[in-house]
């Protein structure tokens, strides 16, 4: 069969309008500095995180009743596989979690909320999905990405009074942004707002698709492209809107089901000439993509304490397991081949715990910018937690492959392994999938060496002025590279942190050699960079396995000081350490030596279905 045929100058036309339309919403300055940021640049900056920052003991004081009494109110009405199974949330739970105030967690006082902070709201969070993912999915998709979270940052005195408690209270909120040809790639987004002849409304016309707490919603954020305008950035400016749901023209379409996570409501939202006052604009015409990044990247601080919660309950299920169950004369946990999966959850658990904790406390801050360590925590997060329920499950083997309900019936421990492996899955995907994680931080890894010497690998610019950004960059490196060379990251400097010690050393080695790998790979690639996505990949890996190191060591150092008879954290820590550095390892190796180009040729040939007889023998 022909290859189908391709428009290369169409799709080089779409492709650059994406690039624009994404680079332009980016938040390309940087106010405050960033642990992540510089460690890309090959600095280990750890006066931003160590000593670890703590919680606010008003907060905690303020907190410790309120999850104390969720805590009662999950174990009484949340039965996370009786609503699994019912492919439903009870209308109670909700409502007793709004009495609760859980639907206003970080939500300021002023407005009806609890006005808790990052660390607070994670630790209810994790309390939910401990008993089920779909419910605390309610919460974080309602106030990580809906209504609360937008509206704090990006809204007027008058839409925060007006909105803000209702959320507080309980009306349920969510963020419409997909749509069916619309994921990643806001650039061909047909959602449209376009105001009234009057000027007192919009009217917004459009389908939004996969919008989590959408079907079951009152309050919405929607994303609508609006008319080009002057004094309004982009050709297609994109714009953020306060929708409610009861307005006439706004509908559920469908209802969408998943593999997992099946008590969640999403659906298909439709809009036919929805009224929406001109009021409801959030933050302005040409802001959308830009309010939808930054309340996305403020958002992802939530999932990784799902994850972080996952994995706790998958190591107390397997540790027991692996101590009652035993096979050829021995418990299993005694045999080296699950002692090793065992021991790696144990580490890697307390790595997510620690990434958690100290992401949220440097929320908390204020003083400095978290977007990277967001993005960092939610890729690694939700990679790193569907390895363990993968391993949770092989090591109790049939019993976490069976259903909680079939356990439950022949008198067994119902442990909802198989449950917690279909919920686990859409981590890897939802606000944000791993490869657009990737990119994104690979596009601030970079982003110094563009700015020193973008305008000399960018083949659109004349010849004069690329020459003289030569000329530039030549003095900045100059200074730059040897720098990334010389420094000491050896005995005795972090002497204070023990037998830890040697961990961070390589760290602020090995922080130095990926800065100097980024600028090697820019010379070697120059703008097909952008390409090599396989490349970019592992080096934002090695950079999120420096942060593991980092934060675990960090945390065990806090841990200690509050016990210092418990010695546990930094057995823990040193395990993590380990494993993360034989990751790194690997992936320096594979940097510039690898199999890369191969498999695209595999990929493109399987695409035009030059392997189409590998298929023969499927019965369609």
């Amino acid at each position: 069969m022909n290859a189908p045929r391709t428009d290369t100058g169409q799709s080089m036309t779409d492709a650059q309008a994406s690039r624009a339309v994404a680079e332009g919403a980016r938040e390309s300055s940087w106010d405050k500095r960033s642990f992540m940021k510089e460690l890309f640049g090959g600095r280990l900056s750890l006066e931003l995180i160590h000593p670890h920052p703590v919680q606010d003991p008003d907060d905690a004081a303020r907190a410790a009743p309120f999850l104390e009494r969720l805590e009662r109110f999950v174990v009484e009405h949340v039965d996370g596989d009786a609503f699994d199974r019912d492919g439903w949330v009870p209308d109670s739970v909700l409502e007793g979690l709004a009495e609760l105030g859980a639907f206003g967690v970080k939500i300021p006082r002023e407005y009806g909320g609890l006005g808790l902070s990052q660390t607070s709201y994670n630790r209810a969070l994790a309390i939910v999905a401990s008993r089920c993912a779909s419910t605390a999915a309610f919460l974080s998709a309602h106030q990580s990405i809906g209504v609360p979270t937008p509206l704090v940052l990006f809204g007027t005195e008058e839409q925060k009074r007006e909105y803000l408690p209702r959320a507080a209270g309980g009306d349920l909120s969510a963020f419409a942004l997909t749509e069916p040809e619309v994921g990643s790639d806001p650039a061909n987004m047909s959602t449209f707002a376009e105001l009234s002849e009057d000027g007192d409304h919009y009217i917004l016309n459009g389908e939004k698709l996969w919008t989590t707490n959408g079907p079951r919603s009152k309050l919405l954020v929607v994303m609508a492209r609006t008319p080009a305008r002057e004094g309004v950035k982009g050709s297609r400016p994109i714009s953020a809107f306060i929708v409610e749901t009861d307005w006439p023209g706004v509908e559920v379409a469908q209802i969408c089901r998943f593999m997992g996570l099946n008590a969640i409501s999403n659906g298909v939202l439709r809009f036919r000439d929805v009224k929406v006052p001109k009021e409801n604009l959030l933050w302005g015409e040409g802001k959308g993509l830009k309010l939808a990044l930054i309340t996305l990247n403020t958002g992802r601080l939530a999932l990784p304490a799902f994850c972080a919660a996952g994995a706790k309950g998958f190591l107390q299920a397997c540790r027991k397991w692996a101590g009652e169950r035993a096979q050829w004369g021995a418990p299993i946990g005694k045999h080296d081949a699950v002692a090793q999966k065992l021991g790696r959850m144990a580490a890697e658990t307390y790595a997510m715990d620690a990434v958690v904790e100290l992401a949220a406390a440097m929320s908390g801050q204020g003083s400095v910018d978290i977007r990277l360590e967001a993005a960092m925590a939610k890729l690694w997060h939700s990679e790193k937690c569907w390895d363990l329920v993968n391993d949770a499950v092989q090591i109790r083997g049939g019993r976490g492959y069976e259903t909680a309900d079939s356990l439950r019936e022949r008198g067994e421990d119902p442990v909802p392994l198989e449950r917690s492996l279909r919920d686990a899955r859409i981590n890897l995907i939802f606000e944000g999938t791993s490869e657009i994680m990737r990119l994104f931080m690979a596009r601030e890894a970079v982003d110094q060496h563009l700015a020193a010497a973008g305008d000399v690998i960018d083949p659109r610019l004349p010849t004069g002025r690329r020459l003289a950004a030569l000329v530039r960059a030549g003095v900045h490196y100059a200074v730059w590279y040897p720098g990334r060379w010389l420094g000491w990251g050896r005995w005795p400097r972090y002497g204070s942190f023990g037998p830890l010690a040697s961990h961070v050393r390589y760290a602020n080695r090995k922080s130095r050699k990926l800065a100097r790998t980024i600028f090697h790979a820019m010379l070697r690639f120059g703008p097909k960079l952008e390409q090599r996505q396989a490349v970019l990949g592992r080096l934002v890996d090695i950079g999120c396995d420096l942060f593991v190191i980092t934060a675990s060591c960090v945390r065990a150092m806090k841990l200690l000081e509050e016990n210092p008879a418990d010695r546990t954290p930094i057995e823990l820590a040193d395990g993590a350490c380990a494993l993360a550095r034989r990751r790194i390892d690997d992936r320096f190796r594979k940097v510039f030596r690898n199999d890369d180009s191969d498999m695209y040729r595999l990929a493109r040939n399987a695409m035009a279905e030059r392997y189409e007889w590998l298929e023969e023998g499927l019965c369609h």
